[in-house]
């Protein structure tokens, strides 16, 4: 495939091409994400019944976090299907999934349109975007460790700041922009929300307070062990510390946050991972390997992402830059980002 490339991303040809591919199947949403979370709480019950240090305790917790974390990262699709539709599949989702493990949709849904806005994509106003290229290389290390504390941040944010703030609203302001958004380490301010938004925060908060003031309830009067909430723990750090290498390499990270990048940028900014076959979907599954396509197409359902993206490999004209966004796997783009970020310190300490 020659490196060459045209001046722009042949959006109205990719359009034909794909044109077939944007209507979601209900069923294999709902197929795969039950499969999923059942799967990955039955892994967890066998988890805490299974003794302390045991290999297969092990192999469940294991289990039990890759499989929750395909059920959690439903919450993509989530915000991105045309609104007033899989309703009933958004509830049951934050009801088995959201809810327990204190990762309700709203704290994700409408927050992660902004990524996806040209004008805010990148910037400092894009929650999900970190110029890790541009920033000394332990940022990238610091990012997956922090990662090992925000359970604990989680537990303490809805049992115990949430229902605070009710009692004192001058700190509902605070809590909902700088605590209510799962955002990659940068200076995104989370904007007020409209009487829709705190109509949702305020049941899924109060939901997720529940769950877990219930089951701190149980363990304290010895009806629920404590090793539920060990297990907890390490299952939510496996989801978010996967999920945080999943979003080093989903861009190239490298935009200045008052550069407003053209569509052009955007798409060759973020990637489509190769990878093994097996392997990559479990560490970006949910169509999420093909994040550059997504990018081409937001409103694309995650079933079709590997169809559209064989389809534009193969049809778009030569020298088109759609297959400068492909990456061998994981590890090289990582490697990459550490080498941007190497020489850019370098160079800053050079010029300092």
């Amino acid at each position: 495939m020659t490196r060459t490339t045209t001046n722009h991303f042949p959006m109205a040809k990719a359009k034909h091409i794909v044109r077939d591919l944007f209507e979601p199947n209900p069923w294999v949403y709902w197929v795969d994400f039950l499969f999923s979370d059942i799967l990955g709480w039955v892994a967890f019950v066998i988890a805490v019944q299974a003794e302390s240090f045991s290999w297969y305790r092990c192999v469940a917790i294991l289990v039990a976090g890759l499989a929750l974390y395909r059920a959690v990262l439903f919450v993509h699709e989530l915000s991105h299907l045309k609104k007033d539709t899989f309703r009933a599949f958004h509830a049951i989702w934050n009801l088995i999934c959201g809810f327990p493990l204190m990762l309700p949709s709203f704290i994700y849904c409408r927050v992660h349109i902004d990524h996806h806005k040209q004008k805010l994509y990148g910037t400092s106003g894009d929650p999900e975007y970190f110029p890790f290229a541009l920033s000394k290389p332990y940022r990238i290390i610091l990012f997956p460790l922090t990662m090992f504390v925000a359970p604990v941040f989680f537990v303490f944010r809805y049992l115990v700041v949430a229902p605070l703030s009710y009692l004192a609203p001058r700190y509902r302001e605070p809590l909902w922009v700088s605590g209510s958004s799962l955002a990659a380490g940068g200076p995104y301010r989370r904007p007020l929300p409209d009487a829709e938004e705190k109509r949702q925060g305020f049941v899924q908060e109060l939901m997720t307070f529940i769950y877990a003031a219930t089951w701190f309830a149980l363990m304290i009067l010895g009806k629920m062990p404590w090793k539920v909430l060990e297990v907890w723990y390490v299952v939510a750090v496996i989801i978010l510390v996967t999920n945080a290498f999943r979003s080093l390499v989903a861009h190239c990270d490298r935009n200045p946050p008052n550069h407003v990048m053209t569509f052009d940028e955007q798409f060759l900014d973020s990637t489509n991972i190769q990878g093994n076959p097996l392997l990559t979907p479990l560490w970006a599954p949910v169509g999420l390997r093909y994040h550059a396509t997504h990018h081409a197409f937001p409103g694309m359902p995650y079933h079709r992402l590997a169809e559209a993206h064989r389809r534009l490999m193969r049809d778009l004209p030569k020298g088109n830059p759609y297959p400068l966004a492909n990456r061998s796997g994981m590890w090289a783009v990582l490697g990459q980002l550490w080498k941007e970020s190497s020489e850019y310190t370098k160079e800053h300490l050079k010029n300092s």
